[in-house]
């Protein structure tokens, strides 16, 4: 059985906040500064990250459970995926070329 909430939210406020914090400086920096094209998507990359890391553990209550290590090895295996998918896409459209 799950234990009912009390009181005010505050840790959902909080990730809230510096969710929407991060959102305005990465519209920000891609639209108000004058850095070059990669600079700024290295910027809103890292930004991107940051702000996945902050809604795993405020909102999505990763350090909460029976087992913290499950966890861990969940999300381990979902970047291992992820990671996966995104450079065998690029590799497979990058290198189509080559057969014809």
């Amino acid at each position: 059985m799950e234990k009912s909430a009390k009181g005010f939210p505050t840790s959902h406020v909080i990730g809230f906040l510096f969710s929407l914090i991060l959102t305005f400086v990465a519209a920000g920096v891609a639209l108000k500064t004058s850095l070059s094209f990669t600079v700024i998507m290295w910027i809103i990359g890292s930004l991107a990250v940051i702000q996945a890391g902050l809604q795993l553990f405020m909102f999505m209550h990763m350090t909460e459970g029976e087992d913290g290590k499950t966890n861990i090895i969940n999300i381990a295996y979902a970047v291992f995926v992820a990671v996966v998918i995104v450079l065998g896409t690029i590799w497979v459209l990058t290198s189509g070329h080559a057969a014809h």
